[in-house]
């Protein structure tokens, strides 16, 4: 009887490879890629915007610019770091700007009649605050849509400067009083100490604070938030008073910059804070805000302001442009928010 010896099958093909988890495996890191590339890509337009305009603007990349650059978006920068808690609560505050002229006249008053520059400016940001309580009352309270309370108040706010200056500005009498705004403090603007002491008070705030939290989950949901215990009215109430507050103290340091106080000044500065906010990542929806990204936001702002400034380019081509910067900022925004739903 014969034997049958069983003989290895021999390999039709190539050895095989395990495919599938090396293509999960490239899945995986072209996500976490996707991932990276939006959560810091405003932070990589910030560093090739600022390469190339370093390369191609004269002058650009000079000590005395950037001192200049981050002197002229101070205050801007002061009051986007209260607007992102506004846009993070899904709310926004149109009367920043005629807040910054009332609070500089106001400020100025007062100072040539009583000599006083601690009054002159105690008084202004307390009409600022009394601003912010007006509008976050409206807006809690009586369920006021926040683009009307705040337009009403833009235009009354506005009006008031006009009334108590007479439509001219008014010069300041104490030369003590300029120091603020003109001074240097280790070799910096004291505007831009103030500028650096909001991003950091306010990024606190957001990040370790109660109040902070409780901010974006009203943005996020308030439903969800008031069922929470989160008292959603007192927040916003609070979140409008410290936007009238540090509007207000904006004008103060602009007053103090200028010399006078002036009726006109602050005009569009609501849509420059806006768009800085929203460049650098805070949600127009509700319930996202970084305060690394508005820091990048703002100096994105003011590099394409002052390199076009630089570059002697028109102040009517200067308006497209900051419009386009808007424009871009909101459709990332919703396309982020759409990416997300």
């Amino acid at each position: 009887m014969s034997r049958i010896e069983q003989q290895p099958i021999p390999a039709t093909g190539p050895a095989l490879t395990p495919a599938a988890p090396q293509q999960g495996s490239k899945i995986m890191n072209q996500q976490k890629l996707l991932k990276f590339a939006s959560e810091y890509s405003i932070i990589l337009i910030f560093l090739a915007l600022f390469v190339v305009l370093s390369f191609t603007v004269q002058y650009f990349f000079s000590w005395r610019n950037m001192i200049g650059l981050a002197l002229s978006v101070s205050q801007i920068g002061m009051v986007a770091c209260t607007m992102m808690f506004c846009l993070a609560s899904r709310d926004f505050d149109l009367s920043v700007g005629s807040t910054i002229a009332f609070a500089g006249v106001l400020c100025a008053m007062i100072i040539n009649r009583t000599g006083s520059i601690s009054l002159g400016i105690g008084v202004s940001l307390l009409a600022g605050a009394a601003i912010g309580l007006f509008n976050g009352a409206t807006i809690a309270k009586f369920r006021i849509n926040a683009l009307i309370t705040t337009l009403v108040t833009m235009g009354a706010v506005r009006g008031l400067a006009f009334i108590a200056s007479d439509g001219q500005a008014v010069g300041i009498s104490n030369e003590a009083f300029f120091n603020i705004g003109n001074n240097d403090l280790f070799g910096m603007p004291i505007p831009i100490w103030f500028c650096v002491a909001c991003f950091v008070i306010f990024g606190v705030m957001l990040n370790k604070t109660v109040y902070g939290r409780n901010t974006l989950a009203i943005g996020g949901n308030p439903d969800a938030a008031r069922l929470a215990g989160v008292n959603v009215d007192r927040t916003r109430i609070y979140i409008f008073l410290i936007q009238g507050v540090v509007a207000a103290l904006a004008g103060v340091i602009l007053a103090s910059r200028i010399t006078s106080g002036q009726p006109n000044s602050g005009q569009g500065f609501e849509l420059d804070v806006i768009a800085a906010c929203v460049l650098g990542g805070v949600s127009l929806a509700g319930g996202r805000a970084s305060i690394s990204g508005v820091i990048v936001g703002v100096l994105i702002m003011g590099m394409v302001q002052n390199a076009m400034n630089l570059q002697n380019i028109d102040a009517f081509y200067q308006y497209l442009v900051r419009a386009g910067i808007l424009y871009f900022a909101v459709l990332i925004d919703q396309l982020k928010n759409r990416g997300q739903a």
